[in-house]
């Protein structure tokens, strides 16, 4: 069972590697993933290398994608509830975007963060 389990996870990193898109965009690179957002579009990351790794953000969508649908996080009652959904995952929010830092190491972990909390902000529009 465990064999087969594994070539199951196998298929989904495959799954996962042959839909996930890369394309330069001034001095990042940006991510196209396969993983949807409320409107079935695909979540895209920015990646941009820094002196001592890297920055991944969403570049603002969510938010603003969240307040041109009439959610708007003002107040402290909403500021709190995306501070908590963005701490679970080590990400944070600079200005209107959603990012996390990143290096070699750690890498895979961080952006698979920041695709969790995009998706956990996101889902604050139900």
């Amino acid at each position: 069972m465990i064999d087969e389990i594994q070539s199951l996870l196998d298929g989904y990193s495959n799954w996962l590697g042959d839909r996930t898109k890369l394309r330069s965009v001034g001095d990042c690179v940006e991510v196209t993933t396969p993983y949807l957002d409320r409107h079935n579009d695909s979540l895209q990351i920015y990646v941009k290398a820094i002196s001592d790794g890297f920055v991944l953000s969403d570049d603002g969508y969510i938010l603003d994608d969240l307040a041109m649908s009439g959610v708007e996080i003002a107040g402290a009652r909403c500021e709190d509830l995306v501070e908590i959904t963005l701490r679970r995952f080590g990400v944070s929010q600079n200005a209107r975007s959603l990012e996390v830092h990143a290096n070699t190491s750690n890498f895979a972990l961080q952006i698979h963060n920041l695709v969790q909390a995009m998706v956990a902000v996101n889902d604050l529009f139900h």
